[in-house]
């Protein structure tokens, strides 16, 4: 068994599909002693894991069931290679939600010099990218940057009816102040590698 959890966001994984239920009623059992229950909406028994695309395949349901935990869309992927792997992509309710506030703080910014808009967009989008930054994920951070500087421009011809600032413009813009995708973080095997004794012999 393996057990994240962040705050009141838990996520439980399984070897057995049957240990997994008994636990899910041993612990709506628990709970109903303090008069709790689990969320309806947000608790789910799903299969996740290498074989995941053919089980669901032989019993055609379709791809694999996805969960999302901690602004993370959770898939069952392969690489290049044909190898299972973890797919961790920003969710997009998140990305839209954030989108939102930065359409209407750059309202507010507006007439600001556009130096000091550079400034607190690229604090804006770095910050971003640091959270999300995750090996999979790349393409969400390109799209990220992009619809940024695309909420820039549309502001930035809103100051004037005269406002000619073009798509090459805003390019040298983006370039100058908003950082570039790029991935941070190591992959959850890299990070949580674990080494035994025999494979370090100076330990």
């Amino acid at each position: 068994m393996i057990c994240v959890r962040y705050a009141d966001d838990i996520v439980l994984g399984f070897q057995h599909e049957s240990d997994a239920r008994r636990f899910w009623t041993a612990m709506c059992e628990r709970l109903q002693e303090f008069s709790l229950a689990l969320h309806t909406d947000k608790t789910r028994l799903i299969t996740f894991d290498r074989y995941a695309a053919a089980q669901r395949a032989g019993r055609k349901l379709g791809k694999p069931e996805t969960f999302n935990f901690r602004g993370f869309t959770f898939i069952c992927n392969k690489s290049r290679q044909g190898k299972f792997l973890l797919h961790r992509k920003s969710r997009r309710d998140r990305i839209r939600a954030k989108l939102k506030e930065v359409k209407e703080e750059l309202q507010q910014r507006r007439h600001q010099p556009i130096p000091e808009q550079g400034k607190w967009l690229r604090q804006l989008v770095g910050g971003f990218f640091v959270y999300h930054a995750v090996p999979t994920n790349s393409h969400a951070l390109a799209a990220f940057r992009q619809h940024v500087t695309d909420l820039w421009r549309r502001s930035l011809r809103r100051r004037s009816q005269k406002d000619r600032t073009t798509w090459e413009r805003m390019a040298r813009l983006a370039d100058a102040f908003l950082p570039r995708p790029r991935i941070l973080h190591p992959l959850p095997s890299d990070r949580f590698a674990v080494k035994h004794a025999w494979q370090e012999p100076s330990a």
